[in-house]
């Protein structure tokens, strides 16, 4: 069975276009889907005005709101997943937990790129870049 995972962010109609992708690879063979979202880390400075514990759960609540659009989508299909919600640097953590679930590949909605990633690369160009050589995982998006 492969494992497929999902990074998802706020942008519903890019998690939908990931989700439908995913799914086209169900009918092809059995998969796994990982669903995840990676919610960004935040400054000891704004840090120290959120009171100890909350600033992870509203962290985990955006996550989980960032994940509901694709869970309903997969709920509909009956297709077998999981979601899960960490903090961290997107490009880092994605890398990380694909590698920690043996994934074959990760589906990443396509992306705009303005100038930031004409310059740094698309977070599916770091992903790759992160995994290559270390990895038999196939990155598929933007």
């Amino acid at each position: 069975m492969k494992n497929i995972l999902i990074p998802i962010d706020a942008d519903a109609g890019r998690a939908r276009a990931a989700v439908a992708e995913a799914l086209s690879m169900c009918a092809k063979e059995p998969v796994h889907i990982h669903l995840l979202s990676v919610q960004p880390l935040v400054s000891s400075h704004v840090a120290m005005f959120f009171g100890e514990g909350e600033l992870q759960q509203t962290q985990l609540e955006a996550g989980a709101e960032d994940l509901a659009p694709a869970r309903a989508l997969l709920d509909a299909s009956g297709v077998s997943y999981t979601a899960a919600v960490k903090i961290g640097r997107s490009a880092e953590t994605i890398a990380r937990v694909a590698r920690e679930l043996g994934c074959d590949r990760i589906v990443m909605g396509r992306e705009d790129q303005g100038l930031a990633g004409r310059i740094f690369g698309s977070l599916a160009q770091q992903v790759r870049h992160l995994l290559s050589g270390a990895s038999d995982c196939q990155v598929i998006g933007s």
